[in-house]
């Protein structure tokens, strides 16, 4: 009697492991299509930064009275905006203005006339030296002995370069710097005007929200071989046969299926964290275009 009940335990151990095993076999199944759809759900937008110059302009005139100031350059680049499609006013920032005296200095003291400098700076390095931080900039120069500020902006008006730079209606303020010095040998002014649109004019974008991505991505990157190699070992082991090889197959599976979970948890998060971030770019670059 005893033979007989111990050959019925052992046939149903035996019954339940072999009904087991395809459950735990399916269940695995699906990773490869998370590291998929990972990859086409999170790119992350970049955000956008313009840089407009209108050129170096040469003045032609050169009037033995010429006399120019910041105010009255600034007072009739407004007007010319006013004049040509009813623009708002640019308003005057301290740092702008700082940003245009030290490209008129350093167009003095190393003699040339370029918006890029020879050691390779341009106007988004100058603004990031005075800390102006922003959506879009431009840069407008001339050189020549303009006989006053209104001579002036009409020389740049009838630049194409120039008069697209001051009639651009992204740009909200304006710094300016004039200037008398010597020149390829020569007593002449120079002028600086410096536009932009500040950063804070739009819509915020979170970096923290930035930084938790790029800690997410290399996480979700770092399971994902590790799940790879995991569900390998599980495809290589053999069919249980005793009850023991169940069990070392059913630990693998159930550490398997724990990391899934992990991973899950970090791409759900990762998805979620990319699409507002990307929400935030997008506003943010359709408020600079």
């Amino acid at each position: 009697m005893k033979k007989v009940v111990i050959v019925l335990v052992l046939a149903l151990l035996a019954v339940g492991t072999w009904q087991f095993w395809p459950q735990l076999k399916q269940s695995f199944s699906g990773a490869p299509q998370l590291v998929q759809e990972l990859q086409s759900n999170s790119v992350v937008q970049h955000i956008k930064q313009q840089v407009l110059t209108g050129g170096a302009l040469r003045g032609t005139q050169d009037s033995p009275d010429a006399f120019l100031t910041r105010a009255g350059v600034i007072n009739y680049t407004n007007l010319a905006r006013q004049q040509n499609g009813n623009l708002p006013a640019l308003l005057e920032n301290q740092k702008l203005d700082q940003d245009a005296q030290n490209k008129l200095n350093d167009m003095f003291a190393r003699q040339y006339f370029e918006h890029v400098a020879p050691d390779g700076k341009g106007p988004s390095d100058q603004a990031a030296a005075v800390g102006y931080q922003y959506v879009i900039i431009g840069e407008n120069l001339a050189l020549g002995n303009f006989k006053n500020d209104a001579v002036l902006v009409d020389a740049w008006m009838n630049s194409p370069g120039h008069r697209a730079n001051i009639l651009q209606p992204k740009y909200q303020e304006i710094g300016v710097a004039v200037g008398q010095g010597l020149f390829e040998g020569k007593k002449t002014w120079l002028a600086v005007q410096e536009f932009g649109r500040s950063l804070s004019s739009c819509p915020a974008i979170d970096q923290n929200l930035k930084t938790q991505i790029d800690s997410l991505k290399a996480e979700v990157d770092s399971l994902a071989p590790q799940l790879s190699q995991l569900q390998s070992q599980i495809n290589a082991l053999p069919d249980p046969q005793t009850q023991a090889q169940a069990d070392q197959y059913n630990q693998q599976v159930a550490n398997y299926n724990a990391m899934v979970r992990l991973y899950n948890n970090k791409v759900d998060l990762l998805k979620q964290n990319v699409a507002q971030y990307n929400s935030e770019v997008q506003a943010f670059n359709q408020c600079a275009e």
